[in-house]
């Protein structure tokens, strides 16, 4: 056979080679061409007697059919004669498979020294004895294969065989370091684990498994790992009965306890299962590796901790990324929870409790807090906890909190929250938790709100670790600049736990007196809101989106009831602050500031309109297909029985210029997003220009693909379902505005123009100037200005009516109407002008002025 593995001029010893498996081996090596010593010291398989039959036979074998082989009688022992005979006889040697053997089978309790000293002499030292003397001829010629027997009963153990186990997994180990010796020397060196029917293994096997393991079915495996094509070293090997396998160490990840501090039998104890669980378990190829762990733990230095805390698990821990939405009920909830409204005609106040109130609504910014605690509570619930921390909620008070709005929060958002364990601080007999979390817009990505929650555990502390920054605010030696008293209801804690904190110490009597209180106490952050609320009374002139962040100290407990009284320090853009209960005249929130901004800071554009946004406003119109993205938005938005019919996440790779865009019909409601937002199903890449003709009708997408220009990766047949994309392109194509002043520009409310956000407001005015300039007699029509007040995201646009025909973004001095809607709204209103009174009706269109002309809104129908 051509490729036929040989050994011609191959010189090989195999020890123990007058039966079972050192036969075997032999006479396939001298099938393929070895000249070989058979080995054989002719004694029984307890190691008593000799002879010289047992040899003579396998060599009258060999030569019957044709190949070179001598015999040797000499025990193990005798090594360096065994190897003298190859060199004498062939001078030279290439293979060396130790395989002699015996067995002393006994339990331990009965076995003798002699039991032991005879398996450890025939197995290791006479492995040792062949090998030593064959290694300096192999290493000289720079070429060697060498081979060790082990045994299933030295890789698991095996009762009756303490000794046999001892010798043979010994040999493992030393196969495994000669490996290494010899790997430069090309001198490689294996070992196996053979299970076959033999005089050995009759002793601890049945006989019909005995005919059935045939040492053929070993010796293949054998002759590979001796071949000179064969690079593998220092590796094991499971084999018998057909059945071949590589074994490797594995190990648990463990647990690596910081150097530095006590280790006790109780702290292994507690880490049992992370030193036992295989769950991502390792596999240590050498030393070095084996190692590893333990010389990257010398660098480290423990943090500290004891039985409640450790700080070197807990601290930096990550936890899983969670989700949440709210609207403006769940707004309105929080803001009656924490005594907004409690004068219904306060406009100021009501601004947080009504979704149609004339100024906007307007979100207290103190919620921000809400969906992180929420979170962390919704984890503590599930039993997820920051390792390290082995504590309850018996042991805990929420001590200080910090909340920092990097906007003003919108009416309406779904979030993602990310928390980390920020900080630990030891305060003696008590220690302190931060916990960071930070709420992501789950549309844009956009970080809106930061939460530092710091947790006072009782009993906690005393490692002698870090006590942590001095934040103490104390307030100026000077009268309040400012001072709000207000009285809480009997049932506040009740109407506030509505927001989602469900510990029953505000609500369960029993549970309160349990843990020492008269009655149900009031919710620290409760008190939050209060303050907060009192803050943008008194320095912000009712504008919640002056807000910039507070920081409080929850110093003692209010009673639902009882009257709280914040006083108030202006100091810069920061307010310093201390609330009182006054009939107890107990400071409740001390150490506190909030932080205000000069001016209402504008949201951060988002992605799918930072292409749509600043195109019109360049010569050319800029980006067409962000503009059909936005038609698609809409028309998205207005068939939402697409998710369900295609079913499918799209990715849209534009280039010249470049652009990407997801096209999510499969989750919520559908979306529109610039970028690339989750793991699509399909992607389709091709030119910014042939986008738009394909969108338009003017490209066919199958000659595109088969052309060349259309590139369908993922679910190709995915694309198929997006027939409905060429009855919404041309008309995003087609809203490129006529004048450059018809552009939407960005900037702050108080100046009189829009916020520019991530809506179809800006795609449907930018269409509606083009639509005016083609058709003045629908403005004439019209004979009146409208005020458009968009919200969510929010923006302000005028349709004047009475001059020259024009859209302009900004407010008007004066208009005749004012309507105010949502941008998801406004599309439904494109669609279907006659839908004026279902959304007035259902609250979600707030009407101002001549009412009458609400029903004179014909202009905009089908603008996308």
């Amino acid at each position: 056979m051509g490729n036929e593995l040989r050994f011609d001029g191959k010189v090989a010893i195999v020890t123990g080679a007058g039966n079972g498996l050192g036969r075997s081996h032999a006479l396939l090596l001298a099938s393929r061409g070895a000249k070989v010593v058979i080995n054989d010291l002719g004694g029984s398989s307890t190691g008593g007697g000799r002879g010289s039959d047992a040899a003579d036979k396998v060599v009258a074998e060999i030569k019957a059919a044709g190949g070179e082989a001598v015999a040797n009688y000499d025990s193990v022992e005798d090594g360096a004669k065994i190897v003298q005979t190859a060199l004498d006889t062939w001078k030279r040697l290439d293979i060396v498979i130790n395989n002699a053997g015996i067995l002393r089978d006994t339990s331990f309790q009965k076995m003798t020294e002699q039991d032991w000293e005879l398996i450890y002499r025939v197995h290791l030292l006479g492995a040792f004895r062949v090998t030593q003397a064959a290694w300096p001829h192999l290493r000289d010629q720079g070429y060697g294969r060498l081979l060790f027997t082990a045994s299933a009963a030295g890789i698991y153990g095996n009762f009756g065989q303490a000794n046999y186990s001892m010798a043979k997994l010994g040999l493992v180990g030393f196969a495994n370091t000669l490996a290494i010796e010899g790997r430069k020397k090309n001198v490689l060196v294996n070992a196996i684990a053979p299970i076959a029917g033999s005089r050995m293994t009759e002793t601890v096997l049945p006989k019909e498994v005995v005919d059935a393991l045939r040492p053929e079915y070993v010796s293949p495996l054998a002759a590979w790992l001796c071949h000179e094509e064969c690079q593998e070293t220092g590796s094991l090997f499971e084999v018998g009965g057909g059945f071949m396998a590589k074994l490797r160490w594995e190990r648990t990840r463990g647990k690596v306890f910081k150097l530095g501090r006590a280790i006790t039998p109780e702290a292994v104890q507690k880490s049992w299962e992370s030193i036992t669980d295989f769950t991502e378990a390792t596999h240590p190829t050498d030393v070095a590796a084996g190692m590893q762990p333990v010389m990257d733990n010398l660098t480290s230095q423990s943090k500290g901790g004891n039985e409640f805390i450790d700080v070197d698990a807990a601290l930096g821990y990550q936890f899983p990324e969670t989700t949440s939405s709210y609207d403006e009920r769940d707004l309105s909830l929080y803001a009656l929870g924490v005594g907004a409204a409690q004068d219904p005609l306060d406009t100021k106040e009501l601004q947080y409790v009504y979704e149609l109130h004339g100024e906007g609504f307007r979100p207290l910014p103190t919620y921000g807090v809400i969906p992180a605690l929420n979170s962390v509570l919704k984890m503590s619930a599930e039993g997820k906890q920051a390792p390290g921390l082995n504590y309850g909620l018996d042991r805990v008070l929420h001590g200080e909190q910090y909340t920092e709005l990097l906007r003003p929060l919108p009416p309406k958002a779904s979030l993602r929250h990310k928390g980390r364990i920020k900080d630990i601080f030891d305060k003696g007999k008590n220690a302190l938790v931060v916990t960071e979390v930070t709420s992501y817009d789950a549309q844009t990505g956009e970080p809106l709100v930061r939460n530092e929650i710091t947790t006072f555990v009782r009993g906690a502390g005393g490692w002698g670790g870090e006590r942590g920054p001095v934040t103490d605010i104390p307030p100026p030696e000077r009268a309040p600049d400012a001072v709000v008293t207000e009285k809480t209801h009997e049932n506040q804690a009740l109407l506030y736990r509505l927001s989602g904190d469900w510990n029953p110490l505000h609500a369960d009597p029993e549970f309160a007196r349990n843990f020492g209180f008269q009655k149900p106490i009031l919710h620290g952050l409760c008190t939050f809101g209060y303050v907060g609320r009192h803050v943008i009374k008194a320095f912000a002139n009712g504008d919640p989106r002056l807000f910039k962040s507070i920081r409080v100290r929850f110093a003692d407990t209010v009673l639902p009831g009882e009257t709280l009284r914040t006083e108030m320090w202006k100091d810069g853009e920061r307010v310093i602050i201390r609330c009182k209960v006054v009939e107890r005249d107990k400071v409740v929130i001390s150490n506190a500031a909030v932080e205000l901004h000069k001016e209402v800071p504008s949201a951060q554009a988002k992605p799918a309109a930072s292409a749509q946004a600043s195109a019109p406003a360049a010569a050319g119109g800029g980006s067409a297909s962000a503009r059909v993205f936005e038609a698609i938005r809409a028309y998205v938005a207005q068939h939402p029985e697409l998710v369900a019919k295609v079913a499918n996440v799209y990715l849209f790779k534009l280039t010249q210029p470049d652009s990407t865009w997801t096209l999510d019909l499969k989750n919520g409601a559908g979306a529109v997003q610039q970028g690339a937002q989750g793991k699509a199903d399909c992607s389709l890449e091709l030119t910014d220009a042939d986008f738009l003709a394909m969108t338009s009708g003017k490209a066919d997408p199958q000659k595109l693909y088969f052309g060349g220009k259309l590139k369908i990766t993922g679910n190709v047949m995915a694309s198929q379902k997006l027939g409905f994309l060429g009855k919404v392109g041309s008309a995003g194509e087609g809203s490129a505005p006529a004048k450059a002043s018809a552009a939407p520009a960005s900037g702050n409310e108080g100046s009189g123009s829009s916020h520019v956000g991530n809506g179809r407001a800006s795609a449907l005015f930018t269409a509606l100037q083009e639509r005016l300039a083609q058709k003045p007699e629908l403005a004439r029509e019209l004979g009146a200005v409208i005020q458009f007040h968009i919200t969510d995201p929010e923006g302000f646009w005028v349709v004047d009516g009475k001059g020259t025909p024009s859209v302009r973004d900004g407010k008007a001095d004066k208009a005749d109407l004012t309507l105010r809607l949502s941008d998801e709204d406004l599309a439904a209103l494109v669609q279907d002008p006659q839908a004026v009174q279902r959304l007035y009706q259902h609250g979600k269109l707030r009407v101002d002025g001549d009412i009458r002309l609400a029903s004179r809104l014909g202009f905009l129908k089908q603008l996308i």
